[in-house]
């Protein structure tokens, strides 16, 4: 019923709300940060999230702050030292995140920080998911707090819808329709047609459905000024069900209200046209069924798959841009 799909932002008391969850827009790829910065000017925003486990609050990602935290170590030598002999066990090549995770930062961290948030986030057991995942989050034997390691970041100023509007001005809008209800009408509106849905819903998930990972979000109003101090707060332990708390107003500081927006994420089981789909779950049998679809895919003359859902990969916002601007010159 909105346009800017899971990267809308919406308005409420001067607080730019992101209604599905945290976007931070980061990259070191330099055509891609000129192309955004043609439709939003950004803030220098930089991401710094918070680990609470148990109300003890570590800093992210992994960095000396965290190893001097949970260790009492001072220097990257230490600290290495503990993780290498944490992780002594797994031989070889990891074979899933846990095995990844425990190779990466050690027995502690992965007890504490990841483990339980991660069976959480993706309603699995790390063991039985890709290693691949973990390998996304910086460890960094320096006092660096940045969450990213690119040369670009930032949150738009006035949020990410503008950016959406912009795009679209001049082009006709559809809201609120069911294009796979009525693929040969719209189809033939066009000579080609990009799609963005999921993959195996617009093949009626003859192959069987694609897991996701989905989540609820709670927006609460509080009526006083601060409620955390940061715009990202995580929620490491297994027992609390919710994973992360997130703080709008932080995300652009400039920002001066007496009251503040909060949301809390839960994760949901995905059930494929009840639940919102966000983050493919890339193990093999996934990538297996997903391969069936592409091959379908590829057959069709007039119809392009471009997208987190239709391509069925884990791209962040700025992966999506180079990868619209490199298809656009194929088409």
């Amino acid at each position: 019923n909105h346009i800017a799909g899971n990267c809308y932002t919406e308005k409420r008391d001067d607080i730019h709300l992101h209604v599905y969850g945290a976007h931070i827009f980061h990259t070191s790829n330099e055509k891609v940060w000129k192309w955004i910065n043609q439709y939003a000017k950004f803030n220098h925003y930089t991401n710094r999230p918070i680990a609470n486990y148990k109300g003890e609050l570590f800093a992210l990602p992994f960095n000396m702050w965290t190893f001097n935290q949970l260790w009492n170590v001072n220097t990257p030598a230490e600290a290495q030292k503990i993780i290498a002999e944490q992780g002594k066990d797994i031989v070889g090549e990891p074979q899933n995140l846990e095995e990844q995770a425990i190779k990466l930062v050690g027995k502690d961290i992965y007890e504490k920080l990841i483990k339980g948030y991660t069976a959480k986030q993706w309603i699995k057991d790390p063991k039985e998911l890709p290693k691949e995942i973990i390998k996304r989050l910086p460890v960094r034997f320096t006092f660096d707090t940045n969450y990213f390691n690119d040369r670009y970041q930032g949150i738009p100023e006035g949020g990410y819808t503008q950016i959406f509007e912009k795009l679209l001005e001049g082009i006709e809008v559809r809201l609120n329709v069911d294009y796979l209800a009525d693929k040969d009408a719209y189809n033939a509106l066009a000579n080609k047609v990009i799609y963005t849905g999921p993959i195996d819903s617009y093949f009626d998930y003859q192959y069987g459905e694609l897991e996701y990972k989905t989540t609820r979000f709670d927006h609460v109003k509080k009526e006083y000024p601060n409620h955390q101090g940061v715009a990202v707060m995580n929620y490491t332990d297994a027992e609390i069900p919710y994973t992360r708390i997130i703080e709008h107003k932080h995300f652009e500081p400039d920002v001066k209200t007496e009251l503040t927006w909060v949301t809390w994420e839960y994760p949901t089981q995905y059930k494929a046209d009840v639940t919102e789909p966000y983050y493919p779950v890339n193990d093999k049998d996934n990538n297996e069924m997903y391969m069936k679809y592409k091959n379908d895919a590829s057959a069709l003359e007039n119809i392009h798959f471009g997208g987190r859902l239709a391509e069925y990969k884990y791209y962040d916002m700025h992966q999506v841009i180079s990868s619209a601007l490199n298809f656009i010159k194929t088409i």
